[in-house]
């Protein structure tokens, strides 16, 4: 009887550290006994790519995107979205695992049937994922009432990483890929399209090459005009010693008349004021020359960046690389009792101390 007086006595006058004792001693009641075990799974992933180098263009811009510390932080935002939620609740049915019975009610999940929202939040203290940027490392920690569960949502959580990592990749590269190839087809055809309108336009004039007809055209004309230039020296030097009625002087001067004549419709069939001139053919045949040219460069470097962009695309394709497997745990290592109670003593005991301040300062004051 005298230590329950006692005990009444000491929480009327003292109620502060009376209800810090009972709550320590609840404390270490529930750490102690009433804790259900957890197992922890463990793993370290990085996220690699395969080093293919592309040959000629580069073509990396085409398939920008962020890469390193940028991937496996997408990759850490996806293990920890929804979508991943309700992938494990699909796979391994985690409300039942989590919600079980044997739980403490401290520690379990409401229901086997609780809203999405709220095991979202229930599954956020039991899944931890961190990002190690230093190393560039994403370290995935699980809690688990069993340890083949720990382990079970350890290996979904890699499984399902890799492959949204690599469908993602996939996707944008066949994005890429395709409208490359629907390039390569229009300038394919645009290529094919201007040959054929150079072919008919050569077959519709009867030469193969205008360009070289004029050429040539124009060496002829130069002879011409060269043998002419003789013809009149040699004129020249006979009408110094002849009469213009000599038969050598007319003979000259009907060559030379003949000469200045060819001259003159040879010029006539290179440029004319009117009509399809050699020259008009010409110049239209090297605007289709120089139109087929570009379009096969166009068509050559279409053909260059497809194949490009499909080394682009195969390197960009990520791999989760496993630095450390999942473990299997062989014991509980949470919730870490000792430390738990520590601490809540800790806490307990200097709010007590601090209530116990307060009173004695009111207790001064009022005296």
């Amino acid at each position: 009887m005298n230590v329950v007086f006692k005990a009444k006595t000491f929480a009327k006058f003292q109620p502060h550290w009376a209800l810090c004792f009972v709550a320590v001693t609840m404390a270490i009641f529930y750490w102690s006994i009433l804790a259900t075990d957890r197992y922890v799974s463990q793993t370290h992933i990085v996220l690699q790519s395969p080093e293919i180098s592309p040959v000629g263009l580069n073509v990396s811009a085409l398939l920008s995107g962020t890469s390193g510390s940028g991937d496996l932080l997408l990759l850490k935002d996806h293990l920890e979205s929804v979508d991943m939620l309700q992938k494990l609740q699909q796979t391994l049915d985690i409300r039942s695992h989590y919600a079980n019975g044997d739980i403490d009610y401290w520690s379990r999940l409401s229901s086997s049937d609780v809203e999405l929202e709220k095991l979202y939040d229930y599954i956020q203290n039991r899944i931890e994922i961190h990002f190690d940027d230093y190393a560039s490392v994403l370290r995935i920690k699980v809690q688990a009432y069993s340890p083949d569960m720990a382990h079970a949502i350890a290996q979904t959580l890699l499984n399902e990483g890799e492959l949204h990592m690599n469908q993602m990749g996939q996707r944008l590269a066949a994005e890429q890929v395709a409208f490359i190839e629907e390039q390569v087809a229009t300038l394919e055809q645009r290529l094919y399209s201007i040959r054929e309108e150079l072919i008919t336009f050569q077959n519709e004039q009867g030469m193969v090459s205008p360009t070289g007809t004029v050429q040539s055209f124009f060496a002829i004309v130069s002879q011409l005009q060269g043998q002419l230039s003789l013809l009149e020296a040699r004129k020249s030097s006979a009408a110094s010693f002849q009469s213009a009625a000599s038969p050598e002087i007319i003979r000259l001067n009907s060559e030379i008349n003949a000469l200045r004549q060819q001259i003159e419709t040879e010029k006539q069939k290179m440029a004319t004021t009117s009509g399809d001139s050699l020259n008009r053919i010409s110049a239209e045949y090297q605007t289709l020359e120089l139109k087929a040219q570009f379009a096969l460069e166009l068509y050559s470097n279409a053909l260059l960046t497809l194949e490009s962009t499909r080394v682009e695309a195969a390197r960009k394709l990520k791999q989760v690389s496993i630095l450390q497997q999942p473990t299997q745990a062989e014991f509980s290592t949470e919730p870490k009792r000792l430390y738990n109670i520590a601490v809540f003593t800790f806490f307990a005991l200097f709010l007590a101390a601090i209530s116990h301040l307060t009173r004695s300062i009111i207790r001064d004051h009022r005296d």
